[in-house]
């Protein structure tokens, strides 16, 4: 191979590898093309000082393995039992009043968290496979290979099981056989972050967001598109101004759907006019959370918008954790609920925006949070699962 041949094919491999690296990362911010002391990144702002309304009190702790650089990884519920994995393919069943380990077992690496319904388990694997279990003994029902990596728990249904891919494919498998039973491929952009949105089924619909910054609806039995909508357009002047990943789960309230994406905004359709009724400039790798006649959107550089139900005028705005990375927002017993890169929990009134409590549950870095019942539970980076209560 001559000298000229040489070096175009290292031009070549290095173009597809950065391209596979930008695909990889799952935010933007945490991407570096430099190695300079000089340049001045921007830094966690530090925590105020504040006085706790209430202690949250932390029931138990269970360990697992891996890195949970994604977040991806959110525990199920059924009953009282918590199903939950890390990426090594450790899956357990947990009381979730007491922590009990009722069994354990192992399975292929993981690429994504769990979903529970039915009497089921679903959960997939780094090679493309779904893999059904059984909830009393954590036996396998079936396995089928997707060709492609799901990147975010499914949704289960009394006949179907629903799953999106990575390479943009949303599919129905049959929930006792596995067998595919419809698919559907979305176009995806030239460039998009690692990550990937869960669907939801709602009276009888799939909806579902993408990579290419749209809500899809389908007919759970046929697939058939029955609307969709854009979240955002794109608008830059390059291929990564133009990334515009909806990664975050749609949220369904009161006849309405709300969607974020990142470089986008936060959405709102009306299910009954099959449109887009309202927006607002947002750029989310979360969903939005809706309680106490409010909605909040945690931004990706950890700054919080909240705007009025009624008016849909903002109410308030924070920067107090701004580049803190903060988890997805939940709500717990009537304020949201956020934790952050040190391990946090911040307890807000979303009245106002004002941190009201806070406890360092980690010395990890909080990835994922989700309410159930009286209590919350916290998911670190280390895979470590937590039970709060207040």
């Amino acid at each position: 191979m001559n000298t000229s041949a040489k070096l175009s094919l290292r031009n070549q491999l290095i173009t597809i590898f950065s391209v596979m690296f930008l695909a990889s990362c799952s935010s933007l911010e945490s991407l570096k093309f430099w190695d300079n002391d000089e340049i001045d990144l921007d830094e966690p702002r530090p925590l105020s000082t504040i006085t706790n309304k209430f202690e949250a009190k932390r029931n138990w702790e269970i360990k697992f393995n891996g890195e949970n650089s994604l977040g991806n990884f959110i525990p199920a519920f059924s009953g009282d039992n918590l199903f939950a994995s890390d990426s090594s393919g450790n899956i357990k069943s947990i009381s979730a009043s007491s922590g009990k380990v009722n069994w354990d077992i192992e399975t292929n690496f993981l690429s994504s968290g769990i979903a529970a319904g039915f009497g089921i388990l679903i959960v997939s694997d780094l090679d493309g496979n779904v893999i059904a279990i059984d909830q009393k003994d954590g036996s396998e029902l079936w396995s089928v290979n997707v060709k492609g990596e799901v990147l975010a728990p499914a949704a289960i249904d009394a006949k179907f099981i629903i799953v999106k891919t990575g390479s943009g494919d949303l599919m129905a498998l049959d929930k006792i056989t596995g067998e595919i039973k419809w698919s559907y491929r979305s176009k995806l952009p030239t460039l998009t972050i690692r990550g990937s949105s869960s669907p939801v089924i709602f009276e009888n619909q799939i909806y579902a967001t993408f990579d290419n910054g749209r809500l899809g609806v389908f007919q759970i039995d046929s697939g058939f598109p029955v609307w969709d909508g854009a979240i955002s357009y794109v608008s830059g002047a390059s291929e990564l101004e133009n990334i515009i990943d909806a990664d975050s789960n749609p949220v369904i309230d009161s006849g309405l759907v709300f969607t974020t994406n990142y470089q986008g905004n936060l959405n709102i359709f009306d299910i009954a006019q099959k449109r887009s009724v309202w927006t607002a400039e947002a750029s989310s790798f979360h969903s939005p959370v809706v309680l106490r006649g409010m909605m909040a959107v945690v931004e990706s550089d950890s700054s919080i918008k909240s705007f009025s139900m009624k008016t849909f005028e903002e109410s308030w705005s924070i920067d107090d954790y701004s580049n803190r990375l903060l988890s997805n927002p939940i709500s717990f017993n009537g304020y949201m609920v956020v934790g952050d890169l040190e391990g946090f929990i911040h307890i807000i009134d979303p009245l106002n925006g004002k941190t009201i409590s806070r406890k360092k549950i980690s010395k990890k870095p909080i990835k994922s949070l989700i309410s159930r019942s009286e209590n919350f539970y916290v998911i670190d980076q280390g895979f470590s699962l937590y039970s709060i209560s207040i």
